[in-house]
């Protein structure tokens, strides 16, 4: 397949071009230009132009536009989900999952067109002032750049246009080299759909090249990113004066109470399921678990039994639970982490092994020391570490011991200690008698400490994509 940019409505190809190959087995499944500073200047130039039709949209027609966008992606969603295990090597019913959740965020950002809204001000509450009345508005920012990952490369870019769009900008995205494939057929969806051409534009490219023209182009008002924490900050540093919302990964934690032995088998397949689901290469997949240590042997050994029952392989077929990580890059640092872990003193219990060049076991280590990057750092791999501890206490404090917070969980019959949990914990969102995995798309979705700033889900992701407009009237005169 080949791809192209899209640039206010028009297909641009270039001579210069990024192969994509299937995760899996390396074969070649398309190419796209390689963008630079010059296409995110025509981009910009174009949503520029986009912003101002979106403009003479009425609120009610975006949120039309939307609701035909949602009806065409369902109507095309196993189309999209073969595209998505190519690109990225999910699953085939990892895909399906993926394309339904991003029909829904669509229709969810549609209902948000109509409820961008203000209130009024009461000018009056301030001593002397009489005859002043008014209101602020919510007005869209202009231009906003969207800079999406490889692995939710449908759903994750629909959480920053989608609401972008019903709250009336013009978009610039900038999808994973990885996965711009998906992308591109997103962005033409849009269009047919009835957004102005100009106002849904694709730049592919690396990230050092077009990424970087994006953030620093001073007529783009707003930055969505979804990445690593590192290239987090180097947008930060080179964006200059505009708009952040950051959604920059986890080590997601989870705490299984004394009280659980009853529900360990559930609990275990919740775990597995959130640490290898995409491999592990999720945001929010189970990383470390910590098991009340009376029940630690019993846990390890009903996750180990989960988890060796789980197929590892080609994701195109029906029955493989697990495929490959997205490349042998990603490969090669996960082996190296466990094997950092194991001679730090952890134990591998479960897994450990390495498939093919992609292709991964599923993998259980435990007892692993909290110097070990396995502990300290986000793997985005199919690895969980299993770790003792002796009290709810103690299961805090280990959770807390993280640059990070996105989401954690905690298992327990005791509301006290579910709700000292999240209370305590540090994170953007707490999952009681769940894993830190769950998310649903129209709850606030984001993280403190190094995990990020900002909230998606399409209400939230409205109110970062617009500013507030103060009016205020002097009655008196």
């Amino acid at each position: 397949m080949k791809g192209y940019m899209l640039i206010a409505g028009k297909k641009v190809f270039k001579k210069e071009e990024i192969e994509i190959h299937f995760p899996y087995d390396g074969s070649l499944v398309g190419t796209i230009p390689r963008g630079d500073s010059k296409d995110v200047e025509l981009a910009v130039e174009s949503a520029k132009v986009g912003f101002e039709k979106m403009k003479e949209l009425t609120a009610y027609e975006r949120f039309r536009i939307l609701e035909r966008a949602a009806r065409l992606l369902s109507k095309r969603s196993r189309k999209f989900a073969q595209l998505l295990v190519m690109e990225v090597g999910k699953t085939i019913n990892e895909a399906m999952g993926e394309v339904g959740r991003a029909v829904n965020t669509i229709t969810l950002s549609a209902e948000e067109a109509k409820r961008v809204l203000g209130e009024e001000v009461r000018f009056d509450a301030a001593p002397g002032v009489k005859g002043k009345v008014g209101f602020y508005r919510r007005v869209p920012l202009g231009v906003i750049g969207c800079i999406t990952p490889f692995n939710f490369p449908l759903n994750l870019t629909c959480h920053k246009v989608a609401p972008a769009l019903a709250a009336g900008n013009a978009v610039v995205i900038k999808p994973s080299e990885n996965t711009s494939l998906t992308v591109i057929k997103l962005g033409e969806l849009l269009i047919e759909a009835g957004f102005p051409p100009e106002a849904v534009n694709v730049v592919t490219g690396y990230g050092e090249e077009a990424g970087d023209a994006l953030v620093r182009h001073p007529d783009v008002r707003m930055i969505t990113f979804t990445g690593s924490v590192q290239t987090g900050k180097i947008i930060m540093s080179r964006g200059g004066l505009k708009k952040y919302a950051m959604e920059l990964g986890s080590n997601a934690g989870v705490y299984i109470d004394k009280d659980q032995k009853e529900k360990l088998p559930q609990i275990a397949e919740k775990v597995a399921r959130g640490g290898f689901a995409l491999a592990g290469q999720v945001c929010i997949s189970v990383q470390r678990v910590f098991v009340h240590s009376s029940l630690f042997e019993d846990f390890v050994k009903e996750v180990v039994e989960f988890t060796r029952k789980l197929k590892v392989g080609d994701p195109r077929l029906e029955e493989t639970d697990v495929g490959p990580v997205i490349d042998k890059g990603a490969a090669d640092r996960i082996m190296e982490w466990i094997e950092e872990a194991v001679s730090l003193g952890a134990e591998v219990v479960c897994g450990g092994k390495r498939l093919s060049d992609t292709l991964i076991e599923p993998t259980v280590v435990i007892n692993v020391p909290r110097e070990a990057r396995l502990f300290r750092s986000e793997v985005f791999g199919p690895v969980i570490a299993v770790n003792g501890v002796n009290s709810l206490e103690e299961g805090i404090e280990a959770v807390n011991d993280s640059p990070y917070g996105l989401q954690a969980g905690i298992f327990t019959d005791n509301i006290k200690a579910a709700f000292k949990f999240a209370e305590e914990v540090e994170c953007g969102g707490i999952m009681v008698n769940e894993i830190p995995t769950f998310r649903v798309d129209q709850m606030p979705y984001g993280g403190v400490k190094e995990s990020g700033i900002g909230r998606e889900g399409p209400k939230f992701a409205v109110e970062e994509m617009t500013e507030i407009k103060t009016i205020c009237f002097d009655t008196t005169l």
